[in-house]
């Protein structure tokens, strides 16, 4: 069975709206303030060559499509990106974009995202996607947090966390500084035994 991984680019007021500033948000662009580092970059690029497949909404599938099909790099991270299953939820969405080996999911998202899990042997990787990270969130499907924490307050944006009905614990599995005081922090839901 697969792992469900949320990654995200995260304020330390919980924001993770538009990190890299390609939406009309108006504090985008904001982790590009801060270097995170040789480590940070090595994170990131581990976290991609670990994954089996990328799962994303449809605003973060939109800007990571329109962006990654023409690069390419020497550390794979690109290769990787392009060429591995890509899975988009989106209700408007007719079809995928051109992007290959995208396969478009338009309903039933708790039940699809399960059945994802159940067929994979590997991580499937979540970046930004606020709406669907909520959803997996609502239905108790992620796996793994990973909180790569800029130190810096935004006080208005769409949050990771607050937009779901249930409380939950997470173990902190790991903790690393990278770059100009970035966090990243790994976590894990703690689950009721039944």
């Amino acid at each position: 069975m697969g792992n469900l991984i949320v990654s995200e680019f995260m304020t330390l007021d919980g924001v993770m709206e538009d990190p890299g500033g390609g939406e009309e948000f108006e504090h985008g662009g904001w982790s590009f303030q801060f270097d995170r580092g040789p480590e940070g970059d090595e994170f990131k690029l581990n976290e991609a060559l670990e994954s089996e497949a990328l799962l994303l909404g449809r605003t973060t599938y939109e800007g990571f499509a329109a962006a990654w099909p023409d690069q390419t790099d020497e550390a794979g991270f690109a290769d990787k990106f392009n060429s591995m299953p890509k899975y988009v939820v989106s209700t408007t969405l007719e079809e995928p974009l051109e992007w290959n080996n995208s396969t478009l999911i338009r309903e039933n998202v708790a039940d699809e995202v399960a059945k994802l899990k159940q067929e994979s042997d590997g991580n499937i990787l979540v970046n930004g996607s606020a709406q669907l990270v909520h959803t997996l969130m609502e239905h108790d499907l992620v796996d793994e947090y990973r909180l790569m924490t800029f130190p810096i307050v935004l006080e208005s944006g769409k949050r990771l966390f607050g937009g779901t009905s249930d409380t939950t614990t997470l173990e902190l599995v790991d903790t690393k500084t990278v770059g100009e005081g970035v966090v990243i922090l790994t976590y894990r839901p703690e689950r009721q035994e039944n």
